[in-house]
């Protein structure tokens, strides 16, 4: 048997990674970096999670109703949040009334819920969102039905973080498709606009444009007519997230392939035809992460209309330690409102990673 002819000489099996022992070897213990690494990560949770744990539901006296009782037991002050939650919540939203923004945030919450359910991607979803908002305006305002009437500056809490969020989020989206698309147009009056504006807005902090709404912009208007501070500050988050919404919406039509313009010219469909049949759904697949980042930003930072006087969430949390008989409880007030934002922006995570898997089916074999 010549060289050109001989066997290759066996190998020895490959090492398995079944189990658990493989899977703890092939993503913990890899190399001697990810040892260290895993092993001071374990360090800091046996040191922090005990502690946390001692201090949340060990050392709390769960019947104290004072804020004495709770300083006397060192733990978290759940006597707190049972005296304040309402205030946080719901602001300085009339007491007796507070049922009208709870029962407004179920709608909202339900109404983006049905949107996340593909079943509900019909027509009649739009007509759903009509009469969601409608009940929601209807159950905040009142001055209807027997509902006495709440001025919106009386508005608070997380009801009124929900409004800005979801009204910022409906709104950007679309402004934000068609700022992209401008940006990428051949008509250069139009592309002008388009890349001024963006980079105009993107190039100062949202806190600049809430403070101009609120402060710079009624001296603008005529004499006589004016704009409510809750609508100036929708609109300016509305215009902040849109710019950011455009850029990342280019960046996905910029990673489409030219032959996905071709084809789509080839079959004789107009420009608009082109872009919501073909071009569009393609590229806002591929930016799917990106635009859920910016969601879970603009949720969060509505925190900041605070800074021109709206309620919302955070200065609920902030007023309610304000009480001089419950002073020195911020960290409890703090941490509640965070796990109310976690559990919002988690939630949007996992809806993300949910809907990526789904309409990256097609692309497996």
């Amino acid at each position: 048997m010549n060289a050109a002819t001989q066997l290759t000489p066996e190998r020895p099996a490959p090492s398995t990674a079944e189990g658990a022992w493989g899977w703890l070897r092939t993503r913990l213990f890899s190399t001697p970096l990810n040892t260290i690494l895993t092993v001071l990560m374990l360090w800091l949770l046996l040191m922090a999670v005990p502690a946390l744990i001692e201090w949340l539901f060990i050392k709390p006296d769960f019947a104290a109703t004072t804020a004495q009782e709770c300083q006397a037991t060192g733990g978290y002050c759940w006597a707190f949040i049972a005296e304040k939650h309402r205030l946080i919540l719901f602001g300085i939203y009339p007491y007796d009334e507070q049922w009208r923004p709870l029962l407004a945030s179920v709608i909202l919450i339900g109404i983006i819920v049905c949107s996340c359910i593909r079943w509900f991607w019909r027509p009649f979803l739009g007509y759903m969102w009509i009469a969601a908002l409608v009940l929601v305006g209807i159950l905040m305002w009142g001055g209807v039905f027997g509902l006495s009437f709440v001025e919106n500056s009386r508005w608070g809490g997380l009801p009124l973080t929900l409004i800005l969020s979801t009204f910022g989020i409906a709104f950007a989206f679309p402004f934000g498709l068609l700022l992209a698309l401008g940006r990428r147009s051949h008509m250069p009056a139009v592309k002008a606009v388009c890349v001024v504006y963006i980079e105009l807005i993107r190039g100062v902090p949202l806190v600049s444009l809430l403070f101009m709404s609120s402060v710079m912009l009624p001296l603008f208007l005529p004499e006589g007519f004016s704009i409510d501070k809750l609508l100036r500050a929708q609109i300016a988050i509305i215009l902040f997230a849109a710019a950011y919404v455009a850029e990342t919406v280019r960046g996905g039509l910029q990673a489409m392939p030219k032959g996905q313009f071709e084809g789509a010219e080839s079959l004789g469909l107009s420009y608009w035809q082109q872009m919501r049949k073909i071009i569009l759904p393609q590229a806002l697949k591929i930016v799917i992460p990106p635009l859920v980042g910016i969601f879970i930003s603009l949720f969060k930072d509505t925190s900041l209309v605070v800074i021109i006087g709206i309620f919302d969430l955070t200065q609920a949390a902030k007023v309610a330690v304000s009480d001089a008989a419950w002073r020195g409880f911020s960290t409890e007030s703090y941490l509640f409102i965070a796990v109310i934002y976690f559990i919002f922006c988690f939630s949007i995570s996992r809806y993300s990673l949910s809907l990526e898997r789904q309409l990256d089916q097609g692309q497996h074999r």
